[in-house]
């Protein structure tokens, strides 16, 4: 069996992976909030960790891994959005509208994760159905004196857990010069986190020792990955986003909850996802859903690719060149596997997803494959690549041959300098810009130069739309 070998962020070094029970390998993954449509970087844990998932059910056995990733369906957000519905004439109770919306993104959620190759976990808990368990633990860490109810609220009080800041690498005190906190009156320090707070009888509650109430955001993956995990388990998984402070929360409330546990033994933290080397942001333009692709003619699995073809550790940029060349990649395999049996895996490749889930280097190793078509196959599924469920856009594209890209392209550019030619001599670019405009709708970037005009495919390209305007 290779040695799994996985950066913990915890001891931030890279170390031997060795499961507490080589049976019941178990994992956690933090889930979306499910107010809306999730976006490309939401995207990038899911299929990060379910090459993992993959991994250690090719190392241990397909029945050997327990995987979870939650659902948080109590939020101010998901609150505000139904708020909005009901002021807007929505029929049905804030609750029923509440029930509504987050039944509705689940299913968007599934349908975006499953496009992308993402198998569903093997529980997928909603923080509603553990309300229960949530406040158990809390009572437990009052008990312990780890916590204080104070106006309604129960609060984590931090300074009582020595290890805090250990996850992030930063001390409580520089947390508090650092941070921009509004600090309630109530509470005992600036750094207390709430883990229950008090509802109006217009938002959504639960009955508590503490009154009417819905938890705090931390105190949910602490009592629903101890319910399905137990209080010690393998691996903690999320963006690096959360760890700070979701994960250190975690953390601390839940070895407070249990002194004898460790909670969590290896944490992997993926970086951030860029858009043409900037950050992704509504104010910049650049901020997109996966479905935003999708419904754009980008294939799940050329999203995919692109995802995995960045170290997880490190900031990923989803580029329009990207995209492009991962679809001629893909078509390529596509074409050279069709008809094939998988064999087994290239060993190089299972050594590159053990190294680190080196999902760059497995690719690197998938290009030296194209002689042995079925090694490239059975390697390919093992990272998620080449599987019937994502072959659609293969089998629907009507060319046998594929799409030559690059002729495509410089057809397109021939065209449009005829046109400009033309509307130079006639003094009417209305053919032109119009022409320009049916590029960019089929997903072409023109980008016009001193020495002509250089037409790009983006990452929504259409191939359809593309062919029929030349």
């Amino acid at each position: 069996m290779v040695q799994i070998r996985l950066t913990n962020s915890k001891t931030r070094r890279k170390e031997d992976f060795r499961p507490i029970d080589p049976e019941n390998v178990r994992m956690y993954l933090c889930g979306p909030t499910v107010y809306d449509r999730a976006h490309l970087g939401n995207a990038r844990p899911v299929v990060v960790i379910d090459v993992l998932d993959r991994l250690l059910r090719h190392a241990y056995g397909a029945d050997a891994v327990t995987y979870v990733r939650n659902f948080t369906d109590v939020d101010d957000k998901i609150n505000a959005t139904a708020l909005q519905r009901k002021e807007a004439g929505a029929a049905g109770t804030l609750e029923e509208l509440i029930r509504e919306r987050t039944e509705k993104t689940i299913g968007w959620y599934h349908q975006d994760m499953d496009a992308l190759g993402a198998a569903r976990p093997d529980h997928e808990p909603r923080a509603t159905e553990y309300i229960a368990e949530m406040v158990a633990m809390i009572e437990t860490l009052i008990a312990r004196g780890h916590a204080y109810a104070a106006e309604g609220h129960v609060l984590f009080e931090v300074r009582t857990f020595e290890e805090y800041g250990r996850l992030s690498g930063r001390s409580v005190d520089d947390m508090i010069a650092g941070a921009r906190v509004e600090v309630s009156p109530f509470k005992r320090d600036p750094m207390d986190f709430v883990l229950w707070k008090p509802s109006t009888e217009d938002l959504p509650g639960w009955d508590s020792p503490w009154g009417r109430g819905r938890p705090g955001w931390h105190i949910e993956c602490s009592a629903m990955s101890e319910k399905l995990l137990g209080t010690n388990f393998d691996i903690h998984a999320g963006g690096i986003d959360l760890q700070f402070p979701h994960h250190e929360n975690e953390i601390a409330q839940s070895c407070c909850a249990h002194p004898h546990s460790e909670f969590a033994r290896v944490w992997l933290h993926n970086e951030m996802l860029q858009v043409e080397g900037k950050k992704m942001s509504k104010s910049l333009g650049n901020f997109f859903t996966v479905r935003d692709l999708l419904d754009e003619g980008v294939p799940g699995e050329v999203i995919r690719f692109v995802l995995l073809s960045t170290h997880y550790r490190k900031p990923m940029d989803w580029t329009a060149e990207k995209a492009a060349q991962a679809r001629d990649t893909l078509w390529e395999w596509r074409k050279l596997t069709a008809g094939v049996a998988p064999s087994a895996a290239d060993p190089r490749v299972i050594e590159a997803l053990a190294d680190d889930l080196n999902t760059a280097g497995a690719l690197s190793v998938l290009h030296g494959l194209k002689g042995d078509p079925a090694a490239l196959l059975a390697s390919a599924q093992l990272i998620g690549l080449l599987g019937e469920d994502l072959g659609a856009w293969f089998a629907s594209s009507g060319d046998a041959d594929g799409p030559d890209l690059d002729a495509l392209l410089k057809s397109a550019s021939s065209k449009f300098v005829d046109i400009r030619d033309n509307a130079k001599i006639t003094k009417d670019f209305s053919a032109l810009d119009g022409y320009k405009s049916a590029l960019t709708e089929a997903g072409v970037e023109v980008r016009m130069t001193k020495e002509g005009v250089d037409l790009v495919a983006g990452p929504r390209l259409d191939l359809g739309k593309l062919k029929a305007l030349l």
